[in-house]
């Protein structure tokens, strides 16, 4: 699978009005009934142009940091657990894909003043404004070719990256420490607390190093024999890490204290192509999961040697993600090249077929797919479609309770009769979607990255499970 950005240019503002199907606000709102689009199967006719509906969402905000980024990663702070009171705050790492190698930095960086609204389970009355929507977001504009995150003046911290970022993430952990995958081959893990430190004690309104990058060595350097895009760290295990690359190579890396690692030279071999995702497990800190562009996805037991568990068949094409559901640690989710996805039970690996689900909704390949940290039944896929979709596996139809929900709501919108009863939420208006994070600390929200920059998104329809105590 092709993971570059096509052609990555210095990411431009457009008009909020004429960026068809925006993932922001806007205010012109169809005046006659809506009809919702089906990407894939409905055309548009000439003159026509696609409308975001605001009120499908809690909140709704664009921005970007000058480069696409083909991956990103959320900070975890010391903000809260969690968080459900707007305004709210968001730390970030992220990767650059620049036009020449030399121009590639890793962003440090917070987005402030995240505005939205209280959400609602049943609309009082259809949306004809969008004032508490997300006004002053980073479509404005204004445009500046040394754009800060945010657009308004958000802080942002940049270190600069031999080659372009394949992948970023930070530690669970010890966020303030980070490991990125080089398209040079070099997968290194760095030190940023004295940048994340700085976005803290930083204003709104302070830029502090956003126009110049900051040269710093990383805490250790590891050449692969390929490139590569699998990179993860242990939930369980602080500072323990794995990488694969391109060449089927996986190698562990073991912490000898808080800034040093012991790479082991000697790969992990179970696949037969590239390596494209890796997942430790939520429960078990020596058991992982590998997918490859074999088709297959791999159970490992780093107490058993390097060989896989278990291996089987997954997909008809390349397997391009994976995500082990934190919540419920028997399901593994896993999105393929050729748009679908499938849900797995490890729990019946034994007995042959451990589908529970599977669908074909997506025509192009899936590009990033994860559960939700607050919802066992729930989560996020986007595609190369251009769409980012949000499902819940625990939802089945209803016509008496979508009958009574319409009556409430005089919903007067032509809803496509064939979608899946489990499809929660479509989020279009960016082009090449490449990655997604839900929010661990803020029970909704979900960060995008695509070829246009970053979408905040919290839809309205996300039944999120509160602590009693909220």
């Amino acid at each position: 699978m092709v993971r570059s950005i096509k052609n990555p240019k210095k990411a431009k503002r457009k008009n909020k009005g004429s960026k068809k199907g925006d993932g922001s606000s806007s205010s012109a709102i169809p005046s006659m009934p809506a009809k919702v689009w089906q990407p894939g199967v409905d055309k548009l006719e000439e003159g026509e142009e696609l409308q975001c509906d605001p009120s499908a969402y809690n909140s709704l905000h664009a921005f970007h940091i000058g480069w696409p980024c083909l991956s990103f990663d959320i900070v975890r702070d010391t903000l809260g657990l969690v968080r459900t009171e707007f305004p709210h705050t968001v730390y970030f790492v992220a990767g650059t894909q620049a036009e020449k190698a030399a121009w590639n930095s890793l962003g440090i960086f917070k987005v402030s003043n995240i505005s939205g609204k209280k959400r609602e389970p049943v609309p009082a009355k259809p949306a004809d404004e969008d004032s508490n929507m997300d006004s002053e977001d980073s479509d404005s504009d204004e445009d500046s070719d040394d754009e800060e995150a945010g657009g308004s003046g958000a802080p942002l911290r940049k270190v600069a990256h031999e080659g372009c970022v394949n992948r970023i993430r930070a530690m669970t952990q010890n966020p303030h420490i980070c490991a990125s995958w080089a398209d040079t081959g070099h997968v290194q893990v760095w030190d940023f607390s004295s940048h994340l430190n700085a976005l803290a004690e930083s204003e709104a309104d302070v830029s502090q190093g956003a126009s110049s990058v900051f040269n710093q060595a990383p805490l250790v350097k590891f050449g692969h024999k390929d490139e590569g895009f699998a990179l993860d760290w242990s939930p369980l295990v602080p500072g323990r890490l794995l990488s694969g690359d391109c060449k089927n190579y996986i190698h562990l890396w073991e912490p000898t204290s808080g800034s040093t690692w012991n790479v082991d030279t000697t790969p992990y071999i179970g696949h037969t192509s590239s390596v494209e995702d890796l997942q430790w497990s939520p429960t078990e800190p020596d058991v992982f999961a590998s997918c490859s562009v074999d088709g297959n996805i791999a159970i490992w037991d780093i107490r058993l040697g390097k060989s896989p568990a278990t291996s089987f068949k997954a997909h008809d094409a390349d397997v391009n993600v994976i995500s082990w559901n934190r919540l419920a640690s028997c399901m593994l989710a896993s999105g393929s090249d050729d748009g679908t996805f499938s849900i797995r039970d490890l729990r019946l690996l034994k007995e042959g077929d451990s589908v529970v689900a599977h669908f074909e909704y997506h025509k192009h390949p899936i590009t990033s797919i994860e559960w939700s940290p607050h919802e066992a039944s729930t989560l996020a896929v986007s595609s190369s479609d251009n769409q980012l979709t949000i499902w819940d596996l625990s939802l089945e139809n209803d016509e008496e309770e979508e009958a009574e929900f319409k009556a409430k709501t005089k919903e007067q919108v032509n809803a496509p009769k064939d979608l899946p009863p489990q499809l929660l939420f479509v989020h279009q208006g960016q082009k090449d979607l490449k990655e997604l994070h839900w929010h661990a600390q803020i029970p909704g929200m979900l960060v995008s990255t695509a070829a246009d920059g970053y979408n905040i998104l919290m839809p309205s329809n996300i039944q999120t499970t509160l602590p009693s105590e909220l």
